[in-house]
C-alpha cells in the first residue's frame, strides 16, 4: 500500500441542534477544516446517545429528538490538527454549545484523490 504515514484522528461528539449564526455546528467544523486544507472531515449523525448533561438523545419513533448526536472525525498530521484546534475551540465558544474533542493517534495507509472531476 506505500509508506505509512503517522497522523492524528481528531473527533468531536456535539448534538444536531448545535447552530452558529444558523449554520449546523458540524457544517462550520467541516467548512472550517475544507479552508485550512485539512485531507478529509466526515459527519456522522447517530440514532442514539447521551452526553455530559445524561439526557438520552434518540431517533426511536416514540421519542423524536431534534438533538440527534453528531460525530465529526478528522485525520491529518498532527502539525494541521494542532492548528485547527483553536478554530474549534472558537467555533464552541461563539455557538455557546457544549462537546467532546478527543485525539487519537492514527496511521495512514492511503490517501488517494479521486480521478473524477
Amino acid at each position: 500500500m506505500g509508506d505509512l504515514t503517522k497522523a492524528k484522528l481528531l473527533r468531536i461528539f456535539l448534538g444536531d441542534s448545535d447552530k452558529i449564526k444558523g449554520m449546523p455546528v458540524y457544517e462550520k467544523i467541516i467548512r472550517d477544516a475544507r479552508k485550512m486544507d485539512l485531507r478529509g472531515a466526515t459527519a456522522y449523525k447517530g440514532f442514539m446517545g447521551f452526553g455530559r448533561n445524561s439526557q438520552i438523545h434518540t431517533s426511536k419513533i416514540l421519542a423524536i429528538s431534534d438533538d440527534l448526536p453528531i460525530v465529526v472525525e478528522i485525520v491529518d498530521s498532527i502539525e494541521k490538527i494542532e492548528e485547527f484546534l483553536p478554530h474549534v475551540e472558537k467555533i464552541f465558544e461563539e455557538a455557546d454549545c457544549g462537546g467532546l474533542v478527543t485525539i487519537e493517534e492514527a496511521t495512514i495507509l492511503k490517501h488517494a484523490k479521486s480521478q473524477r472531476k
